[in-house]
C-alpha cells in the first residue's frame, strides 16, 4: 500500500523518540487507505522471556498505532487513551522489522476509537487491539512546550508499506 506522507517523531517518547537510548526509534506512515502504518524493531532491552518482547511494550505500541490514526486526517490535534484492550495471539521477537497498522473505527466529537495490529513481515498477525481516546487541547497536555518534543521529522525512502491480508477490522 502507498504511503502518502510520514509522521513526525518526538525527541523521548519510548515508542517515537528518536533521542531515546531504550525507545523503539518507530517510523509512522499516514496510507492511501486513510490508515496509519508503522515500521519498527523492539530491541533486546525490551524482552520479557528470552526471545519474546515484553508484553507491556506491545499493549504500547499498540497504543502509539491508535494514538497515531488521529493524525492522518487530524494532526492538529491531540488526544489521550480512555481505554486499551490487547489480544496476544503469538510471541513477538525483538531483533526484526515489525509492521503496524491502526485504523479509526468510530469517530465521535471528543473521542474516537481504533483498531491497530502488529504484524511480522509476513502479514501475519502478532498481536492486535482496540483503544479508545479522548481528543483535549495542546495545552492541556503539559505546561511545557509540546511543540518542540512531538515536531521532529526524520526523512526516509520508504514510498510503500506490505501489510499482507491476514488482519481485517471486525
Amino acid at each position: 500500500m502507498k504511503v502518502v506522507s510520514k509522521q513526525n517523531n518526538s525527541n523521548m517518547c519510548l515508542i517515537c523518540g528518536i533521542n531515546n537510548k531504550f525507545g523503539v526509534k518507530a517510523s509512522f506512515y499516514n496510507m492511501e487507505d486513510g490508515s496509519v502504518g508503522g515500521l519498527f524493531t523492539f530491541l533486546p532491552e525490551h524482552q520479557s522471556y528470552p526471545d519474546r518482547v515484553h508484553g507491556g511494550m506491545i499493549s504500547t505500541m499498540i497504543d502509539e498505532l491508535a494514538g497515531r490514526a488521529l493524525w492522518v486526517t487530524r494532526p492538529d490535534k491531540i488526544a489521550v487513551t480512555i481505554d486499551l484492550s490487547v489480544k496476544y495471539r503469538k510471541p513477538v521477537p525483538y531483533g526484526v522489522r515489525l509492521i503496524g497498522k491502526g485504523v479509526i473505527t468510530e469517530m465521535l466529537s471528543r473521542a474516537y476509537t481504533a483498531k491497530c495490529a502488529i504484524m511480522d513481515s509476513d502479514g501475519n498477525v502478532l498481536a492486535d487491539g482496540t483503544a479508545r481516546y479522548f481528543m483535549i487541547p495542546v495545552d492541556k497536555i503539559s505546561d511545557a512546550p509540546i511543540d518542540d518534543e512531538i515536531n521532529i521529522f526524520v526523512p526516509d525512502d520508504v514510498k510503500e508499506i506490505d501489510f499482507g491480508d491476514k488482519w481485517r477490522i471486525g
